[in-house]
């Protein structure tokens, strides 16, 4: 009986708008690019917070066949990068909805990590994928210093509180205890890569998680991802050549845009908004500098 209901209206059909067509399969795509975690109103980066809303639209679009993530990151923070994951997991494992990773330029460090909460990753043959490890990096400045004659003058309550800092010789403990905590972190690491993607993997602990980075075949091989396809031509390949993919734009609130204005009007003006925009580019050029990008 339904199926002849469904070829009685079937010539309808053109009648009604793509988006409320219940024969027309739809994948929403969420774009997760930039650095993860380094964020100013006129470079926005990735954060929970920003992508929170996103991926909650994106979950919740009617008859959604899967959800694609389109990334192109060279990682960031840690925290930001785990906290993105695990909202991803718990929205695909409460609606019941696959996840498609396609990574552009980069997937590497934390942008690798986003890439993990889809169960398949998809990449273009040039695409940078992997470094599975932790890096910090810091200047010194001590012998500058004392060319120029400045004192340094700290105080602080706990023996710890002024580790690390870049205007004092370097300790040999400080650094010991900086190593243990990107240890821990890398541990972490590892294991949600494992976890994630199981006996695909096809390389020893040392090579996967050396921090190295690789192009698409050599990333295949080594299972840290699937196969090679690009956003729109893979999902009209599994999906036919009718499926939507509408892009789930971040909303910028009232009080973002107010940040907004706030800042470009700091531009316009030398104040120091422009400052920190300047700081947080270096930021984000070292992040991709690394990969050569």
């Amino acid at each position: 009986m339904a199926s002849f209901l469904e070829n009685l209206l079937a010539p309808l059909n053109v009648l009604i708008p793509a988006r409320f067509r219940a024969d027309i399969p739809v994948v929403p795509v969420v774009r997760l690019s930039g650095v993860i975690g380094v964020t100013t109103p006129l470079r926005p980066g990735i954060t929970l917070a920003g992508v929170t809303r996103t991926l909650d639209r994106a979950f919740a679009v009617p008859r959604a066949r899967a959800v694609a993530l389109l990334i192109n990151s060279p990682g960031g923070s840690p925290t930001q990068s785990h906290l993105i994951f695990r909202r991803i997991r718990q929205l695909a494992e409460e609606k019941k909805i696959p996840v498609i990773a396609f990574i552009e330029d980069a997937g590497a460090s934390g942008g690798y990590m986003l890439a993990c909460a889809a169960d398949e990753i998809v990449c273009d043959d040039y695409s940078i994928v992997g470094s599975i490890g932790v890096i910090g990096g810091s200047f010194g400045f001590p012998e500058l210093m004392k060319k120029l004659g400045i004192e340094r003058r700290i105080y602080t309550s706990g023996e710890r509180k002024a580790m690390l800092d870049p205007f004092r010789e370097e300790n040999p403990d400080d650094v010991a205890r900086i190593k243990l905590i990107q240890a821990d972190i890398h541990a972490h690491f590892i294991e949600l890569v494992k976890k994630r993607r199981g006996t695909k993997l096809n390389g020893d602990d040392k090579t996967l998680f050396s921090g190295e980075f690789w192009t698409a075949g050599k990333a295949i091989e080594l299972g840290l991802a699937d196969c090679r396809g690009e956003l729109r031509a893979t999902l009209r390949e599994r999906y036919g050549d009718k499926v939507r993919t509408p892009v789930i734009a971040v909303e910028r609130g009232f009080l973002g845009r107010r940040l907004m204005g706030a800042q470009l009007s700091d531009l316009t003006r030398g104040h120091g908004g422009f400052a920190d925009d300047v700081l947080a580019a270096l930021e984000e050029r070292a992040h991709w500098s690394r990969y050569g990008l």
